[in-house]
């Protein structure tokens, strides 16, 4: 697996590295796997959220008889006609309808939200549980897609995975994780990028008059357009110079509130900001930002679903020309600009999937491209020790595949009296250290939490010897700028796990080789004898099993040069700081 040029293959374990294809080869892929209906926990009962769907129509229907009977009393007549749903601060713009920068802008958050929206579910499928509390022990979420854990077997992360529809999710295969964050990361940042233009022109044009209210009086007359839409009586359609009290809170809200919740609850899934803003309590948790973070998205999709069947309902061709022609009455060019944009949506949305499975290396590559800066800032955020032992989760979810080799066995079996910790490589002195020997250099503790790709995390504490003494020992050359983490365990289609970090992440004073967990020796279903913990970066870089560490010059001649097994065979990123 040595590419010419490379650094000499001194590491007896290159050999066993294993190629990957550039795009998804479907036999060597995880078999798909059915969740269920998602099923919300109420109490200590578990509810079908199909529920909702009688529920929603019952309450929609409880709603237009409601209003229809209090349009008949005179007392709300009165309100309605002193509060007719526009607020008294709403003034009609000097300058109506819609600017081409808006209508623009229009199209392309529809279509970033589309990405969005399909990663988005993919990335949950991963780990189809959603919690409010750090630890993620099994039945403890309060919404699943996914099955009970099994309590007769052993039961992983990876195993839990769901398939989702292919014109659901994106890609839409089980376990597609690492496909599916390149783009959720991209158009996340496209997303950023136009919401700041967005922000930036609408204050620089009396736009934002539309979207920002000025009196407080916005709340009763919301409550009358209300009050209006449900009785079908729909208030005057006024778009095209200034919305109704209902559309400037629902806008506001969504523009101002949603939004950015959004990108800030993305952010505090990161492994280094998270662990930095522990001190906050559940604000900084990981759990409960992907519970906020979801209910985001259905508020998206709501939103997107009232805002269109009302486009409808109150007058499709006006609006239309509103929003995509730019001009206000009933001509068809609305209609025809619409009908372009649903046709280029359609392509793009159908288009998405079948391109990433064929192309799944450049999606990487060019994720990795696009990306890089930001991951490598993430990266340069260290972690902070922020919990103590009260945090301790009492569930940790196991993961990676188990060590099944002859050699590795005997090792279990003698309790590791004969392991030997290999490390050469670019170094001045190639060293083998027992596990006695290890556990005899100086010891660290640490009490952090571990963020899987896949979407738990578990707090624990770690022992173990800092990575700053292993370099001190073995003196690595200046030539050497990575290092290369050899597991005892294989990957997903066999052949040696591994992953490769830099010099900065082995330097850093959280970063060590870890023997015991939670006070107590290493079990081998979480590592043991050694294991990486590395607390800027994701789950799948913290290496069980460790075999040998070897340091390199460059790690492209490693596998697929992708700098580890899961980004070589399921397209990680190298970078995984969040």
């Amino acid at each position: 697996m040595t590419k010419p040029g490379a650094d000499p293959p001194t590491e007896p374990l290159r050999a066993n590295l294993t190629p990957a294809d550039d795009r998804v080869r479907l036999s060597h892929w995880p078999p798909p796997q059915a969740g269920i209906v998602p099923r919300i926990q109420i109490g200590s009962r578990w509810w079908s959220v199909l529920w909702l769907l009688p529920l929603g129509v019952l309450l929609f229907l409880a709603g237009i008889s409601l209003g229809l009977e209090l349009r008949r009393m005179p007392a709300v007549q009165e309100f309605i006609a002193r509060y007719p749903g526009t607020s008294s601060s709403s003034v009609i713009l000097s300058y109506a309808g819609f600017p081409w920068w808006l209508r623009w802008q229009h199209f392309l958050n529809l279509f970033f939200l589309m990405f969005l929206v399909r990663s988005g579910l993919q990335i949950l499928a991963d780990h189809p549980r959603l919690y409010w509390n750090v630890h993620c022990t099994p039945g403890t979420e309060w919404l699943r897609f996914q099955r009970e854990v099994p309590k007769d077997r052993l039961w992983t992360a990876k195993d839990d995975s769901v398939t989702l529809p292919g014109w659901i999710g994106l890609p839409g295969l089980r376990h597609s994780i690492g496909l599916a964050r390149w783009w959720h990361f991209s158009f996340d940042l496209f997303w950023v990028a136009n919401g700041l233009i967005f922000y930036l022109l609408l204050f620089l044009t009396p736009q934002w008059q539309r979207i920002v209210p000025l009196s407080w009086d916005v709340f009763p007359n919301a409550v009358s357009t209300l009050l209006q839409y449900l009785s079908l009586q729909f208030p005057p359609n006024e778009g095209w110079s200034r919305y109704n009290s209902l559309q400037q809170l629902a806008y506001f809200l969504t523009v101002f509130l949603a939004a950015p919740l959004a990108l800030v609850t993305g952010l505090l899934q990161a492994p280094a900001i998270a662990n930095r803003l522990a001190w906050l309590g559940p604000l900084g948790n990981r759990q409960v930002a992907r519970s906020i973070h979801f209910l985001v998205l259905c508020w998206f999709i709501f939103f997107t679903v009232i805002h269109v069947t009302l486009v409808f309902l109150t007058g499709a061709s006006a609006n239309l020309n509103h929003m995509f022609a730019g001009m206000d009455g009933d001509s068809p060019k609305g209609w025809i600009f619409f009908g372009v944009m649903m046709i280029v949506l359609a392509m793009a949305w159908f288009w998405a999937s079948p391109f990433t499975l064929r192309h799944s290396r450049l999606v990487q590559k060019a994720g990795a491209k696009l990306l890089g800066p930001f991951l490598s800032l993430g990266e340069s955020l260290p972690p902070r020790v922020l919990y103590t032992e009260k945090d301790i989760s009492p569930f940790f979810w196991p993961n990676g595949k188990l060590p099944r080799s002859e050699q590795f066995e005997t090792l279990v079996r003698e309790e590791f009296a004969s392991y030997r910790l290999r490390i050469d490589g670019l170094v001045e002195n190639s060293r083998e250290f027992s596990l006695a020997e290890l556990r005899g250099m100086p010891k660290q503790e640490q009490i952090t939490n571990q963020f899987c790709i896949q979407g738990w995390s578990g707090i624990a504490k770690w022992g173990g010897v800092p990575m700053r003494h292993i370099l001190e020992l073995v003196r690595p050359k200046p030539e050497a700028r990575y290092a290369a983490f050899y597991s005892f365990g294989e990957g997903a289609e066999s052949g040696v796990y591994y992953d490769v970090h830099t010099m900065e992440n082995l330097r850093h004073e959280l970063t060590i080789l870890a023997y015991e967990m939670n006070g107590a020796p290493l079990s081998v279903l979480h590592g043991a004898p050694l294991r990486l913990r590395c607390e800027n970066e994701l789950g799948f870089k913290q290496v069980k099993w460790i075999a040998a560490i070897e340091f390199l010059s460059d790690f492209t001649h490693l596998g697929a040069g992708q700098g580890g097994y899961n980004e070589d065979h399921e397209f990680f990123g190298y970078r995984a700081p969040i």
